[in-house]
Protein backbone atom coordinates (compact mmCIF):
# COMPACT_ATOMS: atom_id res chain seq x y z
CA UNK A 1 0.00 0.00 0.00
CA UNK A 2 1.52 3.00 -0.77
CA UNK A 3 2.63 5.85 1.44
CA UNK A 4 0.17 8.68 1.67
CA UNK A 5 1.51 11.97 0.57
CA UNK A 6 3.03 14.37 3.70
CA UNK A 7 0.03 17.63 3.59
CA UNK A 8 1.25 21.33 2.24
CA UNK A 9 2.96 23.43 4.14
CA UNK A 10 1.23 26.36 4.59
CA UNK A 11 3.45 29.80 4.34
CA UNK A 12 3.76 31.30 7.23
CA UNK A 13 1.98 34.43 8.01
CA UNK A 14 3.48 37.93 7.77
CA UNK A 15 4.37 38.87 11.70
CA UNK A 16 1.66 42.38 12.16
CA UNK A 17 3.44 45.12 11.76
CA UNK A 18 4.67 47.09 15.38
CA UNK A 19 2.40 49.61 16.05
CA UNK A 20 3.67 53.22 15.33
CA UNK A 21 5.64 55.16 18.39
CA UNK A 22 4.32 58.31 19.58
CA UNK A 23 7.56 59.62 17.71
CA UNK A 24 6.25 58.31 14.66
CA UNK A 25 2.81 59.59 14.86
CA UNK A 26 4.16 63.07 16.13
CA UNK A 27 6.22 63.30 12.67
CA UNK A 28 3.39 62.11 10.75
CA UNK A 29 1.13 64.72 12.30
CA UNK A 30 3.87 67.73 11.99
CA UNK A 31 4.02 66.74 7.79
CA UNK A 32 0.59 66.66 7.43
CA UNK A 33 0.95 69.96 9.06
CA UNK A 34 3.44 71.28 6.69
CA UNK A 35 1.65 70.28 3.95
CA UNK A 36 -1.08 71.83 4.32
CA UNK A 37 0.21 75.06 5.84
CA UNK A 38 2.44 75.49 2.20
CA UNK A 39 -1.20 74.56 0.42
CA UNK A 40 -2.99 76.79 1.99
CA UNK A 41 -0.89 79.73 2.52
CA UNK A 42 -0.34 79.65 -1.63
CA UNK A 43 -3.53 79.13 -2.70
CA UNK A 44 -4.98 81.58 -0.18
CA UNK A 45 -2.41 84.42 -0.83
CA UNK A 46 -3.56 87.83 0.47
CA UNK A 47 -5.35 89.86 -2.13
CA UNK A 48 -5.72 87.16 -4.92
CA UNK A 49 -8.62 86.90 -7.13
CA UNK A 50 -10.41 83.88 -8.52
CA UNK A 51 -10.03 84.26 -12.21
CA UNK A 52 -13.15 82.41 -13.06
CA UNK A 53 -15.21 85.15 -10.56
CA UNK A 54 -13.75 88.31 -12.02
CA UNK A 55 -13.93 87.39 -15.72
CA UNK A 56 -17.91 86.55 -14.77
CA UNK A 57 -18.11 90.10 -12.83
CA UNK A 58 -16.13 91.74 -15.70
CA UNK A 59 -18.91 90.40 -18.23
CA UNK A 60 -21.95 91.35 -16.49
CA UNK A 61 -20.55 94.50 -16.11
CA UNK A 62 -19.80 94.65 -19.54
CA UNK A 63 -23.14 94.00 -20.27
CA UNK A 64 -24.57 96.62 -18.00
CA UNK A 65 -22.29 98.82 -19.46
CA UNK A 66 -22.72 98.80 -23.38
CA UNK A 67 -25.88 98.42 -22.78
CA UNK A 68 -26.47 101.76 -20.70
CA UNK A 69 -24.56 103.47 -22.94
CA UNK A 70 -26.12 102.21 -26.01
CA UNK A 71 -29.96 103.43 -24.45
CA UNK A 72 -28.70 106.85 -23.74
CA UNK A 73 -26.91 107.62 -26.99
CA UNK A 74 -30.32 106.51 -28.98
CA UNK A 75 -32.44 109.11 -27.01
CA UNK A 76 -31.79 111.63 -29.74
CA UNK A 77 -32.65 109.24 -32.55
CA UNK A 78 -36.01 108.43 -30.92
CA UNK A 79 -36.54 112.26 -30.34
CA UNK A 80 -35.82 112.34 -34.45
CA UNK A 81 -38.33 109.83 -34.62
CA UNK A 82 -41.00 111.35 -32.66
CA UNK A 83 -40.51 114.51 -34.96
CA UNK A 84 -41.22 112.79 -37.84
CA UNK A 85 -44.17 110.65 -36.14
CA UNK A 86 -45.79 114.53 -35.48
CA UNK A 87 -45.48 115.25 -39.63
CA UNK A 88 -46.84 112.29 -40.77
CA UNK A 89 -50.34 112.57 -40.51
CA UNK A 90 -51.17 108.97 -41.46
CA UNK A 91 -51.69 106.21 -38.26
CA UNK A 92 -50.52 103.73 -40.24
CA UNK A 93 -47.28 105.60 -40.85
CA UNK A 94 -46.74 106.46 -37.56
CA UNK A 95 -47.36 102.89 -36.62
CA UNK A 96 -44.43 101.73 -38.76
CA UNK A 97 -42.10 104.56 -37.66
CA UNK A 98 -42.67 103.67 -34.24
CA UNK A 99 -41.76 99.95 -34.33
CA UNK A 100 -39.11 100.68 -36.69
CA UNK A 101 -37.84 102.74 -34.18
CA UNK A 102 -38.41 100.38 -31.52
CA UNK A 103 -36.77 97.66 -33.24
CA UNK A 104 -33.44 99.38 -34.32
CA UNK A 105 -32.96 100.62 -30.56
CA UNK A 106 -33.32 96.68 -29.41
CA UNK A 107 -30.52 96.34 -32.02
CA UNK A 108 -28.76 98.46 -30.97
CA UNK A 109 -28.88 97.74 -27.25
CA UNK A 110 -28.27 94.21 -27.42
CA UNK A 111 -25.12 94.60 -29.64
CA UNK A 112 -23.97 97.35 -27.66
CA UNK A 113 -24.06 94.93 -24.27
CA UNK A 114 -22.76 91.89 -26.03
CA UNK A 115 -19.95 94.35 -27.26
CA UNK A 116 -18.99 95.38 -23.97
CA UNK A 117 -19.33 92.64 -22.28
CA UNK A 118 -16.89 90.79 -24.45
CA UNK A 119 -14.35 93.50 -24.23
CA UNK A 120 -14.65 94.12 -20.50
CA UNK A 121 -14.47 90.24 -20.25
CA UNK A 122 -11.66 89.57 -22.24
CA UNK A 123 -10.02 92.57 -20.17
CA UNK A 124 -10.79 91.31 -16.92
CA UNK A 125 -9.61 87.74 -17.84
CA UNK A 126 -6.83 88.74 -19.42
CA UNK A 127 -5.28 91.27 -16.36
CA UNK A 128 -6.17 88.23 -13.74
CA UNK A 129 -4.95 85.55 -15.51
CA UNK A 130 -1.16 87.58 -15.98
CA UNK A 131 -1.72 88.32 -12.67
CA UNK A 132 -2.01 84.58 -11.42
CA UNK A 133 0.99 83.47 -13.76
CA UNK A 134 2.92 86.00 -12.09
CA UNK A 135 1.91 84.81 -8.49
CA UNK A 136 2.69 80.90 -9.73
CA UNK A 137 6.01 81.97 -11.03
CA UNK A 138 7.43 84.55 -8.03
CA UNK A 139 5.84 82.00 -5.26
CA UNK A 140 4.34 85.65 -3.45
CA UNK A 141 2.05 88.38 -4.34
CA UNK A 142 2.61 91.77 -3.86
CA UNK A 143 2.10 95.19 -5.82
CA UNK A 144 4.33 94.49 -8.40
CA UNK A 145 2.66 91.56 -10.07
CA UNK A 146 -0.82 94.09 -10.37
CA UNK A 147 1.38 96.39 -11.70
CA UNK A 148 3.11 94.07 -14.42
CA UNK A 149 -0.34 92.35 -14.65
CA UNK A 150 -1.94 95.56 -15.78
CA UNK A 151 0.73 96.76 -17.94
CA UNK A 152 0.75 93.73 -20.01
CA UNK A 153 -3.27 93.42 -20.09
CA UNK A 154 -2.73 97.61 -21.45
CA UNK A 155 -0.23 96.38 -23.95
CA UNK A 156 -1.74 93.82 -25.68
CA UNK A 157 -4.64 95.81 -25.93
CA UNK A 158 -2.68 98.34 -27.74
CA UNK A 159 -0.88 95.63 -29.89
CA UNK A 160 -4.64 95.04 -31.10
CA UNK A 161 -6.38 97.98 -31.80
CA UNK A 162 -6.16 98.83 -35.73
CA UNK A 163 -3.65 101.23 -37.35
CA UNK A 164 -0.31 101.23 -38.28
CA UNK A 165 2.65 99.27 -37.25
CA UNK A 166 3.65 102.72 -35.63
CA UNK A 167 0.23 103.83 -34.39
CA UNK A 168 0.03 100.19 -32.40
CA UNK A 169 3.52 100.39 -31.05
CA UNK A 170 2.88 103.70 -29.75
CA UNK A 171 -0.58 102.69 -28.55
CA UNK A 172 1.78 99.24 -26.92
CA UNK A 173 4.24 102.05 -24.94
CA UNK A 174 1.56 104.19 -23.59
CA UNK A 175 -0.54 101.37 -22.84
CA UNK A 176 2.23 100.13 -20.79
CA UNK A 177 3.08 102.73 -19.17
CA UNK A 178 -0.39 103.79 -18.37
CA UNK A 179 -1.00 100.62 -17.20
CA UNK A 180 1.82 100.41 -14.81
CA UNK A 181 1.21 103.65 -13.28
CA UNK A 182 -2.10 103.16 -12.89
CA UNK A 183 -2.59 99.59 -11.36
CA UNK A 184 0.91 100.10 -8.80
CA UNK A 185 -1.10 102.85 -6.50
CA UNK A 186 -4.62 100.70 -6.96
CA UNK A 187 -2.71 97.20 -6.48
CA UNK A 188 -0.52 98.79 -2.61
CA UNK A 189 -4.17 100.09 -1.64
CA UNK A 190 -6.30 96.61 -2.38
CA UNK A 191 -3.44 94.72 -0.76
CA UNK A 192 -3.03 96.80 2.53
CA UNK A 193 -7.12 96.68 2.91
CA UNK A 194 -6.67 93.09 2.30
CA UNK A 195 -3.92 92.69 4.82
CA UNK A 196 -6.45 95.12 7.54
CA UNK A 197 -9.16 93.18 6.80
CA UNK A 198 -7.54 89.53 7.86
CA UNK A 199 -6.01 91.07 10.70
CA UNK A 200 -9.32 92.34 12.52
CA UNK A 201 -10.33 88.84 11.20
CA UNK A 202 -7.70 86.83 13.18
CA UNK A 203 -8.09 89.37 16.29
CA UNK A 204 -11.76 89.05 16.41
CA UNK A 205 -10.89 85.01 16.72
CA UNK A 206 -9.78 84.93 19.81
CA UNK A 207 -12.66 86.07 21.71
CA UNK A 208 -15.30 83.77 19.79
CA UNK A 209 -12.86 80.93 20.77
CA UNK A 210 -13.04 82.41 24.61
CA UNK A 211 -16.72 82.77 24.24
CA UNK A 212 -16.90 79.10 23.07
CA UNK A 213 -14.68 77.57 25.59
CA UNK A 214 -16.65 79.38 28.22
CA UNK A 215 -19.59 77.96 27.27
CA UNK A 216 -18.56 75.02 27.26
CA UNK A 217 -16.95 74.56 30.55
CA UNK A 218 -20.40 76.54 31.70
CA UNK A 219 -22.06 73.13 30.15
CA UNK A 220 -19.48 70.62 31.93
CA UNK A 221 -20.27 72.71 35.35
CA UNK A 222 -23.72 72.25 35.22
CA UNK A 223 -23.52 68.56 34.09
CA UNK A 224 -21.28 67.95 36.80
CA UNK A 225 -23.51 69.58 39.81
CA UNK A 226 -26.83 67.62 38.42
CA UNK A 227 -24.44 64.51 38.80
CA UNK A 228 -23.24 65.54 42.59
CA UNK A 229 -27.15 66.19 43.17
CA UNK A 230 -27.93 62.99 41.77
CA UNK A 231 -25.39 61.32 43.94
CA UNK A 232 -26.61 62.92 47.22
CA UNK A 233 -30.15 61.67 46.54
Amino acid sequence: MPASAPPPVEPAAPPPAPPPTPTDMIQEAEAEGEVAAGSFSRNSAVGTVNWGTATLVGVFAGLLYGGSKEASASVSKDAEVMLKMGNTPDKREQYRLMRDAMEKRFIRVAKGSLVGGARLGMFTATFFGIQNLLIDTRGVHDVFNIAGAGSATAAAFGLILPGSMMWRARNVLVGSALGAGICFPLGWIQLKLAEKANLEIANSKPSSDLTEGKGNQSRVGAAIERLEGSLKK
